[in-house]
């Protein structure tokens, strides 16, 4: 579903990405872990052009992303992207927020749309917050109703940036609750994360960043049993023993 191929990103003289090489098969689900400026947020966004990259290639689902021939908005519309802050319109309903994309990018109706919408908003369990406004919504409740628009536009997979670090400790599982039933059901998952529980129970591998490079790409039993590289396992031993 997503490759990438020897991947290598600056911003002017610093080297953001270097050298990254990966991929992510159809129903499965990848987290990308690492410490803070590794890369991990920067590579994600690659994956669907929101970053451009000076080399390698990137490919969802046969399409390559950085040529320049590439419909970047219609790839974008079937990539679901669910960002460390909400992005969702402060003037507008859920209901609104839910339908909106739909009915410009995929050209349904608005009662097809809302419809969809609505259903994905239950699935999430918010279906009696559809006529409020994101301010009124705790951050968890909107980061819901965020996976609910990306999840409206049935995306061939999806990407979340940190979904949960902007979030109180109290409002984590219930994003992750939805994480876990969207991996159950098969959707494909990149996921950016320090919840290294969420990675325990639902990852099929797990990528690990430091300084723009990929150190490890291993199982998740592997990379959580004995990682290979020394920099994997100081990193576990500092975030496993709290």
């Amino acid at each position: 579903m997503i490759t990438i191929d020897n991947v290598s990103k600056w911003y002017g003289a610093f080297q953001v990405l270097d050298g990254c090489t990966t991929g992510v098969q159809k129903g499965d689900v990848v987290v990308v872990c690492g410490p803070s400026g590794s890369g991990k947020s920067t590579l994600i966004k690659c994956v669907n052009g929101l970053e451009p990259f000076q080399q390698g290639d990137i490919t969802v689902d046969g399409i390559p992303v950085g040529s320049p021939g590439t419909d970047l908005p219609k790839l974008r519309s079937r990539v679901g992207m669910v960002f460390q802050h909400f992005e969702l319109f402060p003037h507008l309903s859920i209901t609104q927020n839910l339908a909106l994309a739909q009915v410009k990018v995929l050209k349904r109706t608005r009662d097809e749309a809302v419809e969809r919408g609505l259903k994905l908003l239950d699935r999430v369990g918010l279906a009696a917050q559809r006529e409020k406004f994101p301010g009124q919504l705790s951050g968890g409740q909107q980061q819901r109703v965020a996976i609910a628009r990306a999840l409206s536009m049935d995306p061939i997979c999806m990407l979340f940036d940190e979904p949960t670090s902007a979030l109180d400790p109290e409002m984590i599982n219930e994003v992750l609750d939805v994480m876990v039933q969207l991996a159950s059901d098969g959707m494909t998952m990149m996921v950016v994360t320090h919840e290294m529980g969420f990675a325990r129970k639902v990852a099929h591998r797990v990528i690990f960043m430091d300084h723009g490079r990929i150190v490890e790409d291993a199982t998740k039993d592997d990379f959580f049993g004995k990682p290979h590289s020394e920099r994997a396992q100081q990193f576990l031993a500092k975030i496993l023993q709290h």
